[in-house]
């Protein structure tokens, strides 16, 4: 495996951590708030064991990636900054990884940043995959039903886009959705 610059991540760490403080989910069960950046660590821990398996991956570039996946979307840093700090490689996969809040349908968002990340490299699918997977253990408490189904059906889809790039994570992704019907 590749090595990275630990320097670095633990800069982007740090700032991701900022940039997320006080940012909480819904847990399973009511009164649970868990802390936002748990979740910004379960993917990064999902792309290190990627990279066991697929060798070709740019370690840096995805585990940059993966910390940084919600920034646009969840925070008031812009893509200039990012692209300041961290180039231009790493904010279009955080550009390609944030929703579209124009689009206002949920599927049509969904395709539309599936394609803008197949034009990304391969990091960038993979940073896809292990988000989802980290999403799809148990629901938050209050979504309903047909929440659920539509969150199943939709991973569904990401599946199907992206499992050609890496097949680690593939399937992965495939067994959590698998399990996932546990919940409809």
């Amino acid at each position: 495996m590749k090595n990275w610059s630990i320097d670095n991540l633990q800069k982007t760490w740090y700032l991701v951590s900022k940039l997320h403080q006080g940012q909480k989910y819904g847990g399973d069960e009511e009164g649970l708030e868990i802390e936002y950046i748990n979740h910004i660590g379960s993917v990064v821990f999902e792309i290190i064991q990627s990279l066991n398996y697929d060798q070709t991956m740019n370690p840096d570039f995805s585990i940059t990636c993966a910390m940084l996946h919600d920034t646009l979307e969840d925070t008031n840093f812009s893509f200039e900054k990012i692209n300041d700090l961290f180039g231009e490689q790493v904010a279009n996969a955080v550009a390609a990884l944030s929703k579209d809040i124009a689009i206002k349908d949920k599927l049509v968002q969904m395709k539309q940043s599936l394609l803008e990340i197949k034009q990304q490299p391969k990091e960038v699918w993979s940073v896809k995959m292990a988000d989802r997977i980290c999403n799809l253990y148990a629901p938050p408490y209050y979504w309903t039903l047909e929440r659920k189904i539509e969150y199943y059906k939709e991973s569904l889809l990401i599946y199907d886009a992206l499992k050609e790039g890496n097949i680690y994570l593939a399937n992965r992704l495939k067994e959590k959705i698998d399990n996932y019907k546990l919940f409809l």
